[in-house]
């Protein structure tokens, strides 16, 4: 089986180079890509032959171009774009009889999901989106010791994630609501999605603390009872962050065990 071909939405932004690397580990090759910003020097790293387009609708032709030559339709489109565009990406993938494979969150508002699984029907084609955490072995090793453990034990859970971020955040379309679902999806939908992955469906969910960099909750779920806490703020550190290294602090306990996830969250885009 002959390399698959991609087109990628967003090379320009934070996430992009992890897809590049999975392409080309993959053994496959990018074909074009698309950003309204043009500092995407990363490319010549990866991929230097590929057309870029700082523009959709040039992007949206050569794609077509391609679609109608035999042998030369993409057959992948990567969408790397503010999370607000998602949905509305992932619809241009299959269009043009693409699979789609988008990062997180898929969409904002649940009941777009159910127009993206009539699009999916209607053209053939297939949505995948990047939750790496399902990934990570200690994340595997912690869902087999739940199912292994007696049905009816419900368990108790602390999350904590801090991830400093400097004022730029809040201008950028990350810190508008509308554009990002706010931190709970920007940040926190890894932790959501690997928590209902292995204690279950949602049963209930309060939120106590809801501001622009904090945000904290309780969720009672299926098997577990989840206290949580998101942040932005480097005062929330429990620890005064070293010069030069990450300023950031990922905490999960189960029953008052640590579990240690820290190592290999973000090298999982490739297994994905």
């Amino acid at each position: 089986m002959g390399a698959k071909k991609f087109g990628l939405i967003g090379v320009g932004g934070y996430i992009a180079p992890r897809h590049l690397k999975a392409i080309k580990e993959t053994g496959n090759v990018l074909v074009a890509a698309l950003d309204k910003h043009d500092s995407v020097g990363v490319l010549d790293s990866y991929f230097p032959d590929a057309d870029f387009f700082t523009e959709f609708e040039r992007f949206d032709r050569h794609l077509e171009m391609l679609r109608r030559q035999d042998g030369h339709a993409v057959d992948y489109v990567t969408i790397c774009s503010p999370n607000y565009l998602h949905d509305a990406h992932v619809r241009f993938a299959l269009r043009i009889k693409a699979d789609a494979i988008c990062e997180k969150p898929l969409v904002l508002n649940p009941w777009n999901v159910t127009a993206l699984e009539d699009i999916a029907k209607e053209t053939g084609r297939n949505i995948s989106t990047i939750l790496q955490l399902r990934l990570h072995p200690a994340i595997i090793a912690l869902k087999e010791r739940i199912e292994n453990s007696p049905q009816d034990k419900k368990f108790d859970i602390d999350l904590t994630y801090i991830t400093s971020r400097g004022h730029w955040y809040l201008v950028s379309w990350k810190g508008d609501v509308t554009k990002s679902g706010g931190i709970a999806n920007n940040i926190g939908i890894h932790f959501f999605d690997m928590l209902t992955w292995i204690f279950g469906g949602v049963t209930e969910s309060v939120v106590h603390v809801h501001e622009p960099t904090r945000m904290a909750g309780f969720l009672e779920l299926e098997r577990a009872r989840v206290r949580w806490l998101l942040s932005l703020k480097r005062d929330d550190l429990p620890f005064e962050p070293e010069p030069g290294k990450p300023a950031t602090y990922r905490s999960i306990t189960v029953d008052g065990e640590e579990i240690e996830f820290s190592g290999g969250f973000t090298d999982l885009h490739v297994a994905s």
